[in-house]
């Protein structure tokens, strides 16, 4: 299995862009979590499964590992959006997303040693980098328009419907992010 550089940059792009226009939402979203013990058993849960996971690096760190547990973790983010517009603000949309988000940071570390690995190339590591950071300046630009928008030229302020409009533009910005995941790795050619 071999990295598509060109498709992988744009994902990584799109990615941050999606972390960037998303980014306030989860304060609203986790809203119903009155109890803040919650949070620490999510803690104790993170830093146990990332513990875990950092036993098994000699065996995972590689490119097909990288692909999998990448497309695994866009999985779970689209799930929670999908939860979310199902079950909307509630007691267990909040706690299902809360969960998802979670298990999509026990692979952070992974990822990001994993991606220094794949990627080996200095000069390639700072386009990912460089892309990420305007993906992610992008994102929380378009999203403080689109609050503004919604705001000012449809006269929507509850903050609540402007996040549930939202989602369905987070959903398809993460189908396009997970179509061009699947598109930057490639079977090697013999």
């Amino acid at each position: 299995m071999q990295l598509d550089k060109k498709a992988f940059l744009a994902y990584k792009l799109l990615n941050s862009l999606f972390t960037g226009l998303s980014i306030g939402i989860l304060f609203s979203i986790y809203e119903p979590i009155e109890d803040p013990s919650i949070y620490s058993i999510g803690g104790i849960c993170l830093a146990t499964g990332m513990l875990i996971l950092a036993k098994f690096y000699d065996k995972l760190l590689n490119i097909q590992n990288f692909y999998k547990i990448s497309l695994f973790v866009e999985i779970i983010i689209l799930l929670t959006l999908f939860i979310f517009l199902y079950f909307k603000y509630s007691l267990l949309s909040a706690l299902l997303i809360y969960c998802g988000y979670q298990i999509t940071f026990i692979f952070g570390s992974f990822l990001v040693r994993a991606e220094t690995l794949v990627a080996h190339e200095k000069k390639f590591l700072g386009k990912i980098d460089i892309n990420k950071q305007i993906g992610y300046l992008i994102g929380l630009c378009f999203s403080y328009i689109f609050y503004k928008m919604l705001e000012f030229g449809f006269e929507i302020s509850d903050s609540k419907i402007q996040i549930s409009i939202l989602h369905y533009l987070l959903v398809c910005l993460q189908s396009i992010i997970m179509i061009l995941l699947i598109k930057s790795f490639r079977k090697k050619k013999d």
